[in-house]
Protein backbone atom coordinates (compact mmCIF):
# COMPACT_ATOMS: atom_id res chain seq x y z
CA UNK A 1 0.00 0.00 0.00
CA UNK A 2 1.19 3.02 -0.76
CA UNK A 3 2.11 6.10 1.82
CA UNK A 4 -0.41 8.63 0.35
CA UNK A 5 -3.87 8.50 -0.26
CA UNK A 6 -5.10 10.02 -3.82
CA UNK A 7 -8.11 12.83 -2.56
CA UNK A 8 -9.12 14.11 -5.58
CA UNK A 9 -6.88 14.28 -8.72
CA UNK A 10 -4.28 15.50 -5.67
CA UNK A 11 -2.04 13.15 -3.80
CA UNK A 12 -2.53 13.65 -0.14
CA UNK A 13 0.88 12.44 1.54
CA UNK A 14 -0.66 10.02 4.44
CA UNK A 15 -0.21 10.80 8.28
CA UNK A 16 1.38 8.54 10.20
CA UNK A 17 0.17 7.97 13.63
CA UNK A 18 1.33 9.84 16.70
CA UNK A 19 2.91 12.64 13.40
CA UNK A 20 2.80 16.51 15.38
CA UNK A 21 1.25 18.57 13.27
CA UNK A 22 0.68 22.27 13.88
CA UNK A 23 -2.51 24.23 12.52
CA UNK A 24 -1.80 27.06 10.01
CA UNK A 25 -2.08 29.27 13.03
CA UNK A 26 -0.09 27.24 15.13
CA UNK A 27 2.56 27.87 12.51
CA UNK A 28 2.18 31.66 11.76
CA UNK A 29 2.39 31.86 15.53
CA UNK A 30 5.92 29.42 15.77
CA UNK A 31 6.97 31.74 12.72
CA UNK A 32 5.99 35.02 14.09
CA UNK A 33 7.61 34.16 17.28
CA UNK A 34 10.82 33.50 15.83
CA UNK A 35 11.61 36.27 13.66
CA UNK A 36 10.55 38.91 16.27
CA UNK A 37 12.69 36.63 18.77
CA UNK A 38 15.93 37.05 16.75
CA UNK A 39 15.60 40.03 14.77
CA UNK A 40 15.10 42.64 17.40
CA UNK A 41 18.16 40.81 19.31
CA UNK A 42 20.07 40.78 15.92
CA UNK A 43 19.60 44.56 15.36
CA UNK A 44 19.78 45.47 18.93
CA UNK A 45 23.47 43.92 18.84
CA UNK A 46 24.23 45.60 15.43
CA UNK A 47 23.53 48.53 17.18
CA UNK A 48 26.95 47.99 19.23
CA UNK A 49 28.55 48.08 15.86
CA UNK A 50 27.41 49.44 12.95
CA UNK A 51 27.38 46.27 10.71
CA UNK A 52 24.35 46.66 8.69
CA UNK A 53 24.27 50.44 8.50
CA UNK A 54 25.35 53.40 10.92
CA UNK A 55 22.62 53.27 12.22
CA UNK A 56 22.97 57.44 14.14
CA UNK A 57 21.54 58.55 10.39
CA UNK A 58 18.20 56.84 11.31
CA UNK A 59 18.08 59.27 14.58
CA UNK A 60 15.59 62.13 14.15
CA UNK A 61 17.95 64.94 16.05
CA UNK A 62 15.05 65.77 18.34
CA UNK A 63 15.45 62.46 20.31
CA UNK A 64 19.24 63.23 21.49
CA UNK A 65 17.13 67.11 22.39
CA UNK A 66 15.04 65.13 25.11
CA UNK A 67 17.83 63.05 25.92
CA UNK A 68 20.94 64.52 26.16
CA UNK A 69 23.85 61.94 24.65
CA UNK A 70 25.26 61.96 21.27
CA UNK A 71 23.48 59.85 18.85
CA UNK A 72 25.60 56.32 18.74
CA UNK A 73 25.11 56.49 22.61
CA UNK A 74 21.33 57.07 22.14
CA UNK A 75 21.78 53.99 19.72
CA UNK A 76 23.43 51.73 22.57
CA UNK A 77 20.65 52.16 24.50
CA UNK A 78 18.38 51.81 21.40
CA UNK A 79 20.40 48.21 21.44
CA UNK A 80 19.56 47.17 24.75
CA UNK A 81 16.38 47.60 24.59
CA UNK A 82 15.54 45.73 20.88
CA UNK A 83 17.65 42.80 22.80
CA UNK A 84 15.54 43.10 25.80
CA UNK A 85 12.06 42.77 23.19
CA UNK A 86 13.58 39.82 21.34
CA UNK A 87 13.94 38.22 25.27
CA UNK A 88 10.95 39.55 26.18
CA UNK A 89 9.15 37.57 22.70
CA UNK A 90 10.78 34.40 23.45
CA UNK A 91 10.01 34.16 26.79
CA UNK A 92 6.44 36.20 27.38
CA UNK A 93 5.27 36.72 23.85
CA UNK A 94 2.02 38.06 24.54
CA UNK A 95 3.73 41.09 25.79
CA UNK A 96 6.77 40.99 24.10
CA UNK A 97 4.78 41.05 20.94
CA UNK A 98 3.06 43.99 22.50
CA UNK A 99 6.54 45.74 23.65
CA UNK A 100 7.63 45.25 19.94
CA UNK A 101 4.48 46.80 18.81
CA UNK A 102 4.97 50.05 20.42
CA UNK A 103 9.20 49.85 19.77
CA UNK A 104 7.87 49.91 16.39
CA UNK A 105 5.48 52.52 16.80
CA UNK A 106 7.99 54.55 18.54
CA UNK A 107 10.71 54.27 15.34
CA UNK A 108 8.04 54.94 12.71
CA UNK A 109 7.34 58.61 14.36
CA UNK A 110 11.20 58.75 14.15
CA UNK A 111 11.49 58.43 10.61
CA UNK A 112 8.54 60.60 10.08
CA UNK A 113 9.53 63.13 12.23
CA UNK A 114 13.10 62.81 10.67
CA UNK A 115 11.86 63.34 7.37
CA UNK A 116 13.40 60.82 5.55
CA UNK A 117 13.30 56.88 5.40
CA UNK A 118 9.57 56.69 4.77
CA UNK A 119 10.17 53.47 2.71
CA UNK A 120 11.56 51.85 5.80
CA UNK A 121 8.83 53.20 8.39
CA UNK A 122 6.41 51.73 5.82
CA UNK A 123 8.43 48.52 5.60
CA UNK A 124 7.96 48.90 9.89
CA UNK A 125 4.14 49.75 9.93
CA UNK A 126 4.09 46.07 8.31
CA UNK A 127 6.23 44.80 11.09
CA UNK A 128 4.29 46.38 13.41
CA UNK A 129 0.87 45.30 12.14
CA UNK A 130 2.49 41.51 11.91
CA UNK A 131 4.11 41.83 15.79
CA UNK A 132 -0.13 42.60 16.63
CA UNK A 133 -0.94 39.63 14.85
CA UNK A 134 1.42 37.62 16.93
CA UNK A 135 0.12 39.31 20.20
CA UNK A 136 -3.11 38.24 19.03
CA UNK A 137 -1.89 34.40 18.36
CA UNK A 138 -0.27 34.37 21.45
CA UNK A 139 -3.09 36.02 23.39
CA UNK A 140 -5.25 32.93 22.16
CA UNK A 141 -2.78 30.21 23.51
CA UNK A 142 -2.23 31.99 26.76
Amino acid sequence: MSSASTHGDARVPARRAGAATLSGAGQAYVMLRTIFTVAPILFGLDKFFNFLTFWPNYLAPVATNVIPVTPQMFMYGVGVIEIVAGVLVAVVPRWGSAIVALWLLGIIVNLVVLGHFYDVALRDFGLLVAALALNRLATRRA
